[in-house]
């Protein structure tokens, strides 16, 4: 294999074979070295994909919110040394809403191909499933945590939905879904549309979307599970 940072996305929940196809697959099978987020998840995933060697083989650096963007360009290491580098992610794309995107950005500075596997996202899965604006759309990442700067960036999205005419995504660490749609129906104006999406692909899918008006009357309660927020005033 060349040497190349393969972007190798995660499932969402469920094994690894009904969330990504053969190909990517057996590619991942055959990478020894991986820069990953969480190494525990990490190894659970490769456990799961059924790599033809033993972990304790493996390479598994961490790349999460706390490395240092000074220590990224070690973690190309095998790539100067000729050989292929797997990028994992806890969940879903790797580079998207995730610190491997400084992997990624090192790797081109240094002139290395990036070859991403096609996978789970959950950010387009929720798009295709809401009925909102699909040919014009940003993703917003995460939101602010205090209550004033979440309210302020809820409108400033709101905005820019109804003068784009492009829906607004976003998401939330799922401890904090219930503050964030507290913010939206207090916030948002009652002909807005919002779409919740939550434990995409799993068995206990939910994906609504309704007018902020008709979801105060029965607001959504997608609980502590991972969740992607769909706003669009257009």
């Amino acid at each position: 294999m060349p040497p190349s940072v393969y972007v190798v996305p995660t499932p969402l929940g469920g094994p690894p074979s009904e969330a990504l196809p053969a190909p990517a697959l057996a590619l991942v099978r055959d990478l020894r070295d991986f820069v990953a987020e969480n190494a525990k998840s990490a190894r659970a995933f490769l456990a799961a994909v059924g790599m033809p060697c033993a972990l304790q083989e493996l390479n598994i650096e961490a790349l999460d919110e706390h490395t240092p963007e000074e220590a990224v360009h070690g973690l190309l290491a095998p790539l100067r040394q000729g050989r292929p580098l797997g990028l994992l992610s806890e969940a879903g794309c790797p580079a998207v809403a995730d610190p491997g995107a400084l992997l990624v950005a090192a790797a081109h500075r240094e002139g290395y191909q990036v070859t991403p596997l096609i996978g789970p996202s959950s950010i387009l899965l929720a798009l295709m499933a809401s009925g909102l604006e699909g040919q014009r759309f940003a993703f917003c990442g995460y939101l602010p945590r205090d209550r004033d700067g979440r309210d302020k960036r809820i409108r400033e999205l709101e905005r820019r939905s109804r003068t784009d005419r492009a829906t607004q995504i976003f998401i939330e660490t799922p401890y904090r879904n219930e503050a964030m749609i507290d913010a939206l129906l207090r916030v948002c104006a009652p002909g807005t549309r919002l779409c919740v999406a939550a434990n995409l692909t799993l068995p206990q899918q939910s994906v609504a979307t309704r007018s902020i008006e008709d979801w105060r009357a029965a607001p959504p309660q997608p609980g502590r599970h991972p969740s992607v927020f769909l706003l669009f005033a257009g």
